[in-house]
């Protein structure tokens, strides 16, 4: 297995699978691995994973994320949930105030979601396994939580996929450090050609392996009041310029 330094060194993100399956004593070593060793607000964990690995679900997935062919390729999706159900069941029986139904729970729950789905992502890279993250999760998430059946409270806040690569593309450049790291105070960058700073054209994919959605994904009222559940009521009722409430906005 390799070191966290090497596999940080190593890490592309893969778009070719084989047909290879992950045997299920690998996915409960990671996900025990990376539970038990991420950092977590108030040790409170709130988040869930869904693991989808059977081909007709994963065809559904398939359509949710914008017919990204990689997804039918790789043996196993998970998605990662921002979840408070559990917390706000236990604040509810034991006759608790709830102070996590606004939108700072909310981003506390995400970012839980997303530092465990970085430790899962490197668990797996260690073992050799390539993964892809999906940034389509935040364009579908009501029509993601109506098909994995997401409790009101549990919202999809990023997905992966996982398997054998069956490509090995070359690892992605970067700015200098200095473009990211500010030493005391925030410095703004010097002016320059920021095109040129990375080197070489970065090649997202290969034709074809990506088609945008024709339209965007429509949002029921039953599927907005997962959303408020999360929000404050005077934060729900803001209205933008556009006319559209701020949580309308997240969902487009």
């Amino acid at each position: 297995m390799q070191t966290v330094s090497q596999t940080l060194a190593g890490h592309r993100s893969i778009r070719a699978f084989t047909p290879a399956t992950i045997p299920q004593a690998v996915i409960d070593e990671v996900l025990h691995e990376a539970i038990t060793g991420t950092s977590s607000s108030g040790n409170l964990n709130s988040y869930a994973v869904v693991l989808t690995r059977d081909p007709q679900r994963r065809q559904r997935l398939y359509e949710l994320h914008g017919e990204q062919d990689f997804i039918l390729q790789a043996p196993l999706l998970m998605t990662f949930c921002a979840d408070w159900y559990r917390v706000r069941e236990w604040l509810r029986l034991r006759g608790a105030r709830d102070n996590f139904g606004h939108l700072l729970g909310y981003h506390v729950a995400a970012f839980d979601a997303m530092l465990l789905s970085q430790s899962v992502s490197l668990a797996f890279e260690a073992r050799g396994y390539g993964l892809c993250y999906l940034g389509t999760t935040l364009n579908a998430m009501p029509d993601i939580s109506a098909f994995l059946e997401l409790l009101d409270t549990c919202v999809p806040v990023t997905t992966m996929a996982v398997g054998v690569p069956a490509e090995d593309p070359s690892k992605r450049d970067r700015l200098p450090l200095a473009a990211y790291v500010h030493d005391e105070r925030y410095q703004a960058p010097p002016k320059m050609n920021w095109p040129s700073c990375t080197g070489t054209a970065r090649k997202v994919a290969g034709p074809g392996t990506w088609r945008p959605r024709r339209s965007r994904p429509s949002v029921t009222r039953a599927q907005s009041r997962r959303w408020r559940s999360f929000i404050p009521a005077p934060t729900s009722t803001i209205r933008m310029s556009s006319g559209r409430s701020r949580t309308d906005c997240w969902n487009s």
